[in-house]
């Protein structure tokens, strides 16, 4: 059972001590199931997406046994065309409530794999996974259109959605510089790969109307920073942009803007966004303004709350939640893998982006 010994490392002043960095990590593992499923909370549903965050969020713990688990999941689960469902039911490991199979969810294992690498250094464990992410990007840049978006899913019965999402596509551009990363490792190179993620960082950068019009969720305001498509002067300016649009000084990030509902997953990714750009102080200061949405007892976070009504929304405590916020403190507080996977300084970056039009 993780202690508060184990969670030092986790200290950030006004955010979390150490004792509720421990709280945390066990609200999390609650929530785990022991075939190593990590739901939303237990009685929801799972997602690929949002158990592989938990399950950094655990490695940046140390609790590596229990991420190990989580990984092992996904490659009991993974479909023959490298893909997973978009929602597993909790409580009955075979129960599948959305059979539609979404890019974003499927790429992200390749993020969970490299950063329990990280942690671990266990090559066996790297050795085990490899064939899992190969088939998991090789299904996601399927879909992958000309001008270098990626189609947002398939439907259950095969067909491909050539629709993109600009968030989904920042994080699979993070996701791919990560299996990149695990195929030089490998040994293993993959010109295709690089190829496609030059492609896909070219048209973030350039292209935004290769996305649909999601403008309104605060996710495709930070989310190309995050993801590491925008560094630089670009990534500050678009920051800057809209900040005041999506952030609510003293309660956190907007969701979607014009709603007055703040949310905690939105915010501790907002703040690892704000870490890789260098700003730390304002990454703290949107950490300590959502200590409104922590619950005490649990250790875990409200996912929302609608501050007009001054009224926890949805009443849920997510174990995604607790996991974005977990991996922020790990990356202010200096931890070597959470930095390497959210600063992107060492991953590959694939074909220049700028090289074609």
């Amino acid at each position: 059972m993780t202690s508060p010994e184990r969670t030092e490392h986790l200290v950030l002043p006004g955010v979390l001590t150490a004792d509720q960095a421990a709280a945390t990590v066990r609200g999390i593992l609650a929530a785990q199931r022991p075939d190593g499923a990590i739901p939303w909370f237990r009685g929801h549903h799972l997602d690929p997406w949002d158990h592989t965050e938990a399950a950094m969020a655990l490695d940046a713990a140390g609790e590596h046994a229990a991420a190990a688990r989580a990984y092992e999941w996904l490659a009991r689960h993974q479909n023959a065309d490298g893909s997973w469902y978009a929602a597993y039911a909790d409580g009955d490991p075979d129960a599948v409530t959305d059979r539609g199979r979404e890019t974003n969810f499927c790429a992200y294992v390749a993020v969970g794999v490299w950063h329990h690498y990280l942690t671990t250094g266990d090559e066996v464990f790297l050795d085990r996974m490899w064939p899992v992410v190969l088939a998991a990007v090789e299904f996601v840049l399927a879909l992958q259109r000309p001008g270098g978006q990626i189609g947002w899913k398939r439907e259950p019965d095969g067909t491909p959605v050539t629709d993109a999402l600009l968030t989904g596509s920042s994080s699979i551009h993070q996701a791919l510089r990560c299996a990149l990363a695990i195929a030089e490792v490998r040994e293993d190179p993959q010109p295709d790969w690089e190829l496609a993620t030059g492609a896909l960082a070219h048209a973030i950068r350039r292209h935004p109307e290769r996305f649909l019009d999601k403008d309104r969720y605060s996710m495709d305001w930070y989310y190309p920073v995050l993801g590491g498509a925008l560094t630089g002067p670009e990534a500050t300016a678009r920051i800057k942009e809209s900040w005041d649009r999506f952030v609510v000084p003293g309660l956190g990030v907007r969701c979607v803007h014009p709603n007055p509902w703040v949310t905690g997953g939105e915010s501790a990714e907002l703040a690892l966004a704000l870490w890789a750009l260098g700003e730390s102080d304002r990454a703290v200061e949107v950490l300590r303004s959502i200590q409104h949405l922590r619950d005490e007892r649990t250790g875990l976070y409200w996912t929302g709350y609608v501050y007009d009504d001054a009224a926890v929304w949805p009443v849920e405590q997510t174990t995604w939640t607790a996991g974005a916020l977990l991996l922020a403190v790990a990356a202010l507080g200096g931890d070597e893998a959470t930095c390497r996977v959210f600063s992107g300084t060492d991953l590959p970056v694939g074909l220049d982006p700028d090289c074609c039009g």
